[in-house]
């Protein structure tokens, strides 16, 4: 059994990240042409705010990685169950993420979209979690820095659920899976 204990970023909050972060996205690239990469399904919310906001050419591509399997402390084992549809071969890349956590899916996407020849890869994540990395890994933007708590909400899941809550909230889970 879980329980939503309290609101940690309200979607007022949110709002300006987006902002922020969007103003900054247009002006890093210039007007260049961008493959944006959501990674599903976590940052689809997130991501569909963003690029409503960026003022540049992009190309939208998708890839679902997966570590964590319905619980809330990472495998640590990264798979690929959804690749891209387009060739990345020296375009600029902003890789969009829900969350940066451990940083162990994030470090090994990057370096298999590496192996690809962009002219460039950038990440973008709403949020971040810097006291649970088990790698050195720091994204480019991040919307917010979270504390040590499982979070629910704006694309956020536990078990599937929870993602379309507006703003994010903590969950506990009854047995201290957190």
């Amino acid at each position: 059994m879980e329980k939503i204990v309290r609101t940690l970023v309200t979607r007022d909050e949110i709002a300006v990240f987006v902002d922020r972060m969007a103003k900054q996205i247009t002006e890093d690239y210039g007007g260049e042409e961008v493959v944006v990469v959501g990674i599903l399904k976590g940052a689809c919310v997130f991501l569909a705010d963003l690029i409503r906001k960026l003022e540049l050419p992009l190309i939208l591509d998708f890839m679902q990685v997966s570590s964590y399997y319905n619980g809330t402390q990472s495998s640590g084992n990264v798979r690929i169950r959804k690749d891209l549809d387009y060739d990345i071969a020296g375009k600029h890349v902003l890789i969009v993420e829900d969350i940066i956590d451990s940083g162990v899916t994030m470090e090994c996407l990057k370096r298999e979209l590496m192996t690809r020849k962009p002219k460039s890869i950038k990440v973008c994540a709403a949020f971040d979690k810097p006291s649970r990395r088990k790698v050195d890994f720091n994204a480019d933007y991040i919307g917010q820095e979270v504390p040590d708590e499982f979070i629910v909400g704006y694309g956020l899941d536990y078990a599937g659920k929870y993602r379309n809550l507006p703003d994010v909230c903590v969950l506990v889970v009854d047995g201290g899976d957190q």
